[in-house]
């Protein structure tokens, strides 16, 4: 029977991706800092994407950051968790992960802000993406501990759980403003789907089932 294109594997191999992604980020922040007009071509702001056709800013947004320690704790985020789910995955398909969760997750909060009159709206940063890397990661990890604090261990699918209800708070009752709380839901959403849809992994799968890893489709 021959395979889906959708789920056809790349061939493994492990190339340092992730810290490749976080060196365009220090890259793109020290650009921004040096000119700081640049973020209005780098940030996704929908007027712009709308008037001026700056459709790049569906790619660039996630390597933009407000300042130092909004690109720090994404960066961490990459380095502790997209590292491990790089080796997992393979860093092709780790590329292709990152790079379609968080350009999805962009482009459905463009579409939300164009619906809700939000045109001078700016997004910025990896965190869309970094939520994707973060349910990966409890995906192919189930068991493993993250110290909040770096002293209360908590599994990681329950610290995904527990994310996405703080998100779905926050964005119901806008507990903070200024944080993009839609797009992180979207980044966890469009994971999901991928992982389901590309890999044939049940996410749901893996919290409940006893093996590293979960069942496979």
């Amino acid at each position: 029977m021959k395979q889906s294109i959708l789920r056809k594997p790349f061939r493994y191999s492990y190339n340092n991706v992730a810290f490749g992604i976080i060196l365009v980020n220090i890259l793109i922040f020290m650009l921004n800092y040096i000119s700081p007009h640049s973020r209005f071509y780098t940030a996704l702001i929908p007027g712009l994407i709308l008037q001026e056709g700056y459709i790049w800013q569906f790619v660039t947004y996630m390597f933009t950051h407000a300042g130092f320690s909004h690109i720090l704790f994404n960066m961490l985020g990459i380095f502790f968790f997209g590292v491990q789910v790089e080796r997992r995955m393979g860093s092709r398909e780790f590329l292709l992960f990152y790079m379609t969760t968080g350009v999805l997750a962009g482009i459905f909060s463009f579409i939300v802000y164009l619906m809700t009159g939000m045109y001078g709206v700016i997004l910025l940063g990896a965190s869309g993406a970094v939520f994707a890397v973060l349910l990966a990661f409890a995906v192919y990890f189930p068991h493993a501990n993250i110290y909040i604090f770096g002293i209360l261990p908590v599994r990681a699918p329950v610290l995904v759980i527990g994310y996405t209800a703080i998100e779905l708070f926050n964005q119901v009752f806008s507990m903070q403003s200024g944080v993009a709380h839609l797009t992180h839901l979207a980044g966890f959403a469009f994971a999901y789907l991928y992982l389901v849809i590309r890999m044939g992994i049940n996410p749901m799968d893996s919290f409940t089932s006893g093996r590293r890893g979960g069942r496979w489709r």
